[in-house]
């Protein structure tokens, strides 16, 4: 009896759509503060170290899923353009640390959504029914990401036209205001937002015609989130100023309140809940196939390797996510917590980076120089971490190469 697997189901849209709902998350609402914090009206310049940074990236993950059409994204590529250890490393900071960010998208949108006093179970609640939406196969998925991403789009819309119709500015100085480290620090800050073109890849296996639907959608993806970083970046730079917008917890929202349309400011956060769930819809969707790709191969257990009969979805892996990010909402608060998510992130696409680097003949789409940009530019954001943030990285990498060795060292003995 044939064993139950992944089916192709998803079309360019809906691949577009699911790293649309990735990028175009909390981000869009939340990052702009932050970047200009570091940098000040050097933001516009960050944003634009940033995307070519991550487009770099962008090319190299579409390059490795034309010829590895697989899930589990650049852990199933890093095993098979550079080797097992190379792979696991950079699925297992992925695992680790998007967890962690699945726990603080949860908080965000509770945050959003329920009264005070009552986000972490509003935020477990929102994780269960999210993952019961991804247990009902990967066309739920995407189908539930479209809606939430075309009521985003919507609710940007509306504020940046209700900035635009005010015809008030507030003056900012140049493009370099906040020096070298602190630009760059920004253009760490707002990579990040853009790194969701990777869900797209880890679901190799449910795309139909992946050698050719994948690295359009990455690149159709990635040209989207960035038009929309852009436009809602200048427009909340415009309406609040440096140091206005470095003032802002919820820059969207106080900028259309500024200009004096608080009509829009209930739309802007409903709008910044719904971007929160699309991201978390998408997160859970790409640690289920990386963790099922990883099962597979047996560097997680293989109990999560299933696929169930009727729905075609990693459902052990999805559970198990689910069950973990539960308790992490009830029992801690990680949104300002998760710096090791970024090593994790930086760690993963440095392995696409160089296992894209390595390709060559007829694999190779995308010149050499994309690949170059994408690593160093890994390792240049690496540096303007928090050194906590790189301690609790490289910890936690740590941890998940020596629990790799024990496991080898124990499968070689017997």
């Amino acid at each position: 009896m044939t064993s139950p697997a992944l089916q192709r189901r998803l079309g360019l849209r809906d691949a577009v759509f699911l790293g649309l709902g990735s990028m175009i998350g909390a981000g869009v609402f939340s990052a702009f503060g932050p970047a200009a914090a570091a940098a000040g009206s050097g933001l516009l310049l960050a944003l634009a170290i940033a995307a070519v940074v991550a487009f770099g990236n962008a090319t190299s993950t579409a390059q490795l899923a034309a010829v590895h059409p697989t899930s589990g994204g650049v852990y199933a590529y890093g095993r098979a353009e550079l080797g097992p250890w190379w792979g696991y490393a950079a699925g297992w900071g992925f695992i680790i640390g998007k967890t962690a960010s699945c726990a603080a998208m949860a908080l965000t949108a509770a945050a959003y959504l329920a009264p005070a006093g009552w986000e972490r179970p509003v935020a477990a609640v929102v994780v269960v029914a999210l993952v019961t939406v991804n247990l009902f196969g990967i066309t739920r998925t995407a189908l539930v990401t479209r809606v939430l991403v075309v009521f985003v789009l919507a609710a940007l819309a509306v504020g940046v036209s209700a900035i635009g119709m005010s015809g008030g500015a507030v003056g900012f100085s140049g493009v370099f205001e906040g020096g070298v480290y602190g630009t760059l620090q920004a253009a760490g800050l707002l990579f990040f937002a853009f790194a969701g073109y990777a869900r797209i890849a880890t679901l190799g296996e449910e795309v139909r015609d992946p050698q050719r639907t994948i690295p359009r959608a990455i690149v159709l993806a990635f040209a989207g989130a960035l038009v929309t970083y852009a436009v809602v970046a200048v427009a909340v730079l415009t309406a609040l100023g440096p140091d206005g917008l470095a003032a802002s917890t919820a820059p969207l929202a106080d900028a259309v309140r500024q200009v004096g349309a608080a009509w829009a400011v209930p739309l802007v956060q409903v709008g910044a809940a719904a971007a929160s769930l699309g991201a978390l819809l998408a997160l859970i969707a790409g640690i289920g196939r990386t963790a099922f790709a990883m099962a597979r191969q047996g560097d997680l257990p293989r109990a999560l390797a299933a696929v169930h009969p009727r729905w075609h979805v990693p459902h052990r892996a999805e559970l198990a996510l689910g069950a973990v990010v539960v308790t992490l909402v009830l029992l801690v608060d990680l949104r300002g917590a998760i710096g090791f998510s970024s090593f994790g992130v930086l760690l993963y696409y440095a392995v696409a980076n160089f296992a894209a680097w390595r390709q060559g003949g007829e694999a190779r789409r995308y010149p050499r120089v994309l690949q170059a940009i994408g690593l160093v530019g890994c390792v240049v954001l690496g540096f303007t971490l928090p050194w906590q943030a790189v301690v609790a990285g490289v910890g936690v990498v740590a941890v998940g190469l020596a629990l790799r060795a024990v496991r080898v060292r124990l499968t070689r003995r017997t």
